[in-house]
């Protein structure tokens, strides 16, 4: 009776041990045994890390990142004006946008007061609310060219783009809209019919520069940053402008009377006269553009 038992015992013993093996041999016959392994692979042990994120044991493939989406490649064209070549005597473009907001009085008063020529970019939303400094600019003819800024301060760029956080018209039809747009608010306001566009953010893709151009304008960079968006402050301003040579077409904001910009860029275009600079405005004079803005 005890042999049986022993007998027994070792039979079952063995059936056990021999499962396993058999259990993985029809595992590896069925049609379905990469995804077994696969799901059988252990998973890799989690580290502990800084908070908020994990990493995985070396070894284990990384995962690769998502591809970022490609936006419109961009340009932000330059713009200069035919030299005078007199070494005392540059000659010098000074632009400004009026974007939204108020009219900036310190740089007005500025320009009026010394007769300074300038070339103002305006937008149909600074036009709805700043009568005032408009009349102020028609009523001086000879130092103002009031030009193309576009309806409501929108990138004229014909693809969707985000540029400074701002989202571009995104196709032709609204960029013929903010173009178009722009224009028909200066003439109803009493301006005279632009010649020349300058953009939100100063930023196109070549097709927009083509259908623009096809407009009939021209399109104005520039050399100098004179504000950096009037973000800079006063005695930054002033240094970027002041140092403005013969030729050089400079951007600045006439739409933040609050900004410390606005200070520098009125006491530099005192440091500019006191050089004996020649100011003209894009009307006036022979330029050169590139990116196929002005040819």
């Amino acid at each position: 009776m005890q042999r049986v038992n022993v007998k027994r015992h070792l039979t079952v013993m063995n059936r056990l041990l021999l499962a396993p093996v058999l259990l993985v041999s029809i595992a590896a016959a069925s049609p379905r045994a990469p995804q077994a392994a696969a799901a059988a692979a252990p998973v890799p042990a989690v580290t502990d890390v800084s908070p908020g994120t994990l990493a995985v044991s070396p070894g284990t493939p990384a995962v690769p990142p998502t591809p970022k989406l490609k936006g419109p490649k961009l340009v932000e064209p330059h713009l200069h004006v035919i030299r005078s070549g007199i070494k005392n005597r540059p000659r010098i473009a000074l632009t400004f946008d009026a974007c939204m907001g108020k009219a900036d009085d310190r740089i007005l008063s500025a320009l009026v007061r010394e007769r300074i020529p300038a070339t103002i970019f305006v937008t149909a939303r600074w036009l709805k609310h700043n009568p005032q400094a408009l009349k102020v600019m028609l009523d001086n003819p000879d130092l103002f060219e009031l030009e193309n800024h576009g309806q409501n301060h929108i990138p004229a760029v014909d693809k969707p783009a985000l540029i400074y956080g701002i989202a571009s018209a995104g196709s032709p039809e609204a960029v013929r809209v903010e173009v178009q747009g722009g224009a028909d608010a200066m003439l109803a306001s009493g301006v005279p019919a632009p010649h020349w566009f300058r953009g939100s953010t100063a930023k196109y893709d070549l097709s927009s520069i083509a259908q623009i151009r096809a407009m009939g304008y021209r399109i104005a960079g520039y050399s100098v940053n004179g504000d950096g968006g009037s973000l800079l402050g006063a005695a930054v301003t002033e240094k970027r402008i002041a140092s403005a040579q013969d030729g050089d077409v400079v951007i600045s904001h006439i739409n933040q009377p609050t900004h410390a910009a606005g200070e520098g860029v009125a006491r530099a275009i005192l440091d500019l006269k006191a050089r004996g600079v020649e100011f003209v405005r894009l009307q006036d004079v022979e330029d050169m553009g590139d990116d196929q803005t002005t040819q």
